[in-house]
């Protein structure tokens, strides 16, 4: 089994995995240290990322696993020979793979062709593993999703649009607010409303937080968008979370963040914000999918 996507899983599946990051986070917790013993995972990184590379390989170190780190200049994938290829080559020597990479194509010709788990950690239209983290969050914060409303203020991009997946299947109240043309994709839409409840869209941030409970938000320039920036900051004028604007809501953000843009430094370094939580929780929650995969036939 593969993990492009968070909707990759069943709603009780989902569950599983949650409860087993739960289980093995715990202070009393299942003892994982050697549930991946003699294990390995492929980590594939065309795009660099602090929290990705450590929690991944922390991670299995921590369930008596090992992890490669495989940069673009390590491999040839994509250049040098057919991501294809190094799928099925890679498949006869570890026992899962993670992509962090630009297209989401590259993921599917990967799933495609390994024999092994392959796991989205992050594609331009994607973030699954981020919202497996933001859950684990959420459920821990508010002791699980019933009536809980959550406000996404920003851009429409590849978290906002794992989480809105993740936020149906598990019945999250969600409100989505962007500015005009960076809305989530329609198809993203669809496929939330098969899974439980698409969310309510909107072009105004103060009516999407309004007696919500959570405010969540992303950089409004994302990694190789950097010629973009100043048009994107025009555009997006109005969405930066503010203490004023998030009152004494949950913020949460899937860092890294750039303060003073998307979000102010005093509103991510107040008492409300689960931004740690979150970035710690990916350990958690990785560690939780691979126990979960390394189970599966």
């Amino acid at each position: 089994m593969h993990l492009l996507d968070v909707d990759d899983l069943t709603t009780d599946e989902l569950t599983a995995v949650l409860d087993r990051a739960a289980a093995i986070k715990g202070p009393d917790g299942e003892d994982a240290s050697d549930l991946l013993d003699q294990q390995t995972l492929g980590m594939i990184f065309e795009k660099p990322s602090t929290r990705t590379r450590v929690s991944f390989e922390t991670g299995m170190t921590q369930l008596g696993g090992h992890a490669i780190f495989l940069g673009p200049d390590d491999i040839h994938l994509g250049h040098g020979e057919p991501v294809k290829d190094t799928a099925r080559a890679l498949a006869r020597y570890v026992d899962f793979v993670m992509a962090r990479v630009y297209d989401h194509g590259d993921v599917e010709e990967l799933a495609e062709y390994s024999d092994v788990p392959v796991i989205n950690a992050l594609t331009d239209d994607a973030h699954p593993c981020q919202t497996l983290a933001d859950l684990l969050t959420v459920r821990e914060r508010f002791g699980g999703f019933d009536d809980v409303s959550v406000a996404w203020v920003g851009d429409g991009n590849n978290v906002c649009q794992s989480f809105v997946l993740g936020a149906a299947m598990v019945g999250l109240d969600l409100t989505v607010a962007t500015p005009e043309g960076y809305e989530v994709d329609d198809d993203v839409l669809a496929r939330a409303g098969d899974l439980g409840t698409a969310p309510e869209t909107t072009h105004d941030p103060e009516a999407a937080v309004s007696g919500t409970d959570v405010v969540y938000t992303d950089v409004f320039v994302s990694m190789g968008e950097e010629d973009e920036r100043e048009e994107k900051l025009a555009e997006f004028d109005g969405f930066q979370i503010t203490t004023e604007l998030l009152g004494d809501r949950t913020l949460m953000h899937c860092l890294p963040a750039h303060r003073g843009e998307e979000v102010t430094d005093d509103a991510i370094e107040s008492d409300n914000a689960v931004v740690w939580d979150q970035a710690e929780n990916r350990l958690h929650a990785q560690k939780g999918l691979l126990a979960w995969l390394s189970e599966q036939d």
